[in-house]
């Protein structure tokens, strides 16, 4: 059995499938029990199936941009575990990344011919290992970690800053000079100017799209969506004549 045909094997999807319906059925009784708990405390039931309306609307744009991470990251990982990584917990950026440092770490990566059943087994080893502390350290650590956030947001100096936006500010220029600086290097090293090009043209997209939603009102629930798309044709019309 290939690489690819293990990746996207019945028995995975299986698995994945018994795993999102689980958290489906999880959602739809949480759904359920906090419905009865607004009618229980007098709301009234036009307000509440509103509500249930529109953020089930609402959550329908963003899901694009995840869908078009699983089409991306499906090349290489296949159907099922992209699936279920960006379903449940991960993003593009994290399950790319450590797919290929695990991939790296046994001398191939993630566009190999050499890739078989026993490289995927590790692959998905390291990527659920990878990321699990960050479930399980919210049980023990969100509480008070949410509370300093809290005291953070007031900011000392009344300015509004505090710990928490520094903390995400932190965090976004950490990813992006990573992610950049990578690029940036495969093109000076390699010759590959493709994820370079790539970068750009969504980051370019991006800023195009928050300006019109500042001063327009439109693509507010678009950007992020459109920029990936339009980055992922960029990549496929620059790969033609590169």
């Amino acid at each position: 059995m290939s690489y690819l045909e293990a990746a996207n094997s019945l028995p995975l999807y299986l698995i994945v499938g018994a795993i999102l319906l689980f958290i489906a059925l999880m959602c739809l009784f949480f759904i359920v029990k906090s419905y009865r708990a607004g009618v229980r405390i007098g709301m009234d039931r036009k307000v509440l199936r509103r509500a249930i309306t529109s953020s089930a609307t609402f959550t329908v744009l963003p899901s694009v941009s995840i869908l078009l991470g699983v089409i991306a990251l499906s090349g290489s990982l296949g159907i099922p575990a992209s699936w279920l990584r960006l379903s449940v917990v991960g993003n593009l950026q994290y399950e790319a990344t450590v797919a290929e440092i695990a991939a790296n770490s046994m001398g191939l990566s993630l566009n190999s011919s050499s890739l078989d059943v026993s490289a995927l087994s590790t692959i998905l080893l390291v990527m659920t290992v990878g990321i699990i502390w960050g479930c399980l350290l919210s049980i023990f650590t969100m509480k008070k970690y949410s509370a300093k956030l809290s005291l953070g947001s007031r900011g000392g100096n009344g300015s509004g800053g505090g710990y928490a936006s520094w903390a995400m500010v932190a965090m976004m220029i950490g990813l992006c000079s990573t992610f950049v600086g990578s690029y940036v290097a495969d093109a000076v090293v390699t010759k590959d100017f493709v994820p370079f090009f790539t970068v750009l043209i969504s980051a370019l997209f991006m800023a195009l799209f928050e300006l019109l939603s500042k001063r327009f009102k439109v693509f507010e629930n678009f950007s992020l969506a459109l920029s990936m798309f339009l980055g992922m044709t960029g990549a496929v019309v620059i790969s033609l004549f590169i």
